[in-house]
């Protein structure tokens, strides 16, 4: 088997294709979207993908490419304690420092950090954690990075620099084809859109209550080129491989204007 993940190696996204994946070949990605094409075009079997940080919410791009996704769906969940840690080269000062790179995520996840300890940095995004380190080339720069990265003449701070050290990423394993029906599921991922009138998501959301689904997350995203229309993102707790399960996911479809079965894991 082959896994598509968003490199280099030693990326968060390295991290847990190995957990999730650990007997197969993994292949790395310059990006999200490259990371959903391998396994759209068979170029790999599946492909891991961050969903979601409890520090920064939503990852917005990539709820977008599955949903665009044609033939994918999420068939497995694991949660990533991140620990992030500046890199400097040994013998660096802080106060020295002048430009920090790192993957969008980190910077907004250790925004506070950053406002506080180095106010007139340049903070430049970089394609991953793992890539940011290849721009510390001297005492003027930093890097994001996960404490797990090693490398030789690279010193990370002591300590977690994110605003809240609790801080966990939901990572979804992403495989073509269609969701098992025989295989159980705990949890099930859809979207939604409905029509422009009072109390279309409460006809969206109803089935759901009367057949005792328990909703675990709702996001909103605007509809590229249809001004005031929202798309619904859904999580919610329930075995897919129930029947009485399918049979509220078929009220819900009813119910919607457009419906997409995301995965179940």
């Amino acid at each position: 088997m082959r896994a598509a993940y968003l490199g280099p190696q030693g990326s968060y996204s390295h991290l847990a294709a190995t957990k999730m994946t650990p007997t197969a070949e993994l292949f790395a990605c310059a990006n999200f979207r490259a990371v959903i094409k391998a396994v759209e075009s068979g170029e790999c079997d599946c492909a891991i993908i961050p969903i979601e940080n409890t520090l920064n919410g939503c990852v917005l791009q990539n709820i977008d490419l599955l949903q665009a996704a044609e033939g994918l769906v999420a068939v497995e969940e694991t949660i990533l304690p991140l620990d992030h840690r500046l890199a400097t080269l040994e013998g660096a000062k802080y106060s020295g420092i002048s430009r920090i790179y790192s993957h969008e995520q980190p910077l907004a996840q250790c925004a506070e950090y950053l406002a506080r300890n180095f106010p007139e940095a340049q903070l430049i995004a970089t394609p991953s954690t793992a890539a940011s380190l290849d721009m510390v080339n001297s005492f003027s720069d930093a890097a994001i990075v996960g404490a797990h990265v090693k490398r030789a003449g690279i010193t990370l701070s002591d300590g977690n620099i994110a605003d809240g050290k609790s801080n966990f990423t939901h990572f979804l394993l992403i495989r073509r084809g269609s969701i098992d029906m025989g295989k159980h599921s705990s949890k099930i991922y859809f979207s939604v859109t409905c029509t422009h009138k009072s109390g279309a998501l409460l006809d969206i959301l109803e089935p759901m209550r009367a057949g005792g689904l328990n909703m675990t997350k709702i996001q909103s995203r605007p509809i590229k080129d249809r001004a005031g229309e929202y798309r619904f993102f859904i999580e919610v707790e329930g075995d897919f491989a129930e029947s009485s399960v399918r049979k509220v996911f078929e009220r819900v479809k009813n119910s919607s204007k457009s419906f997409k079965l995301l995965g179940a894991y």
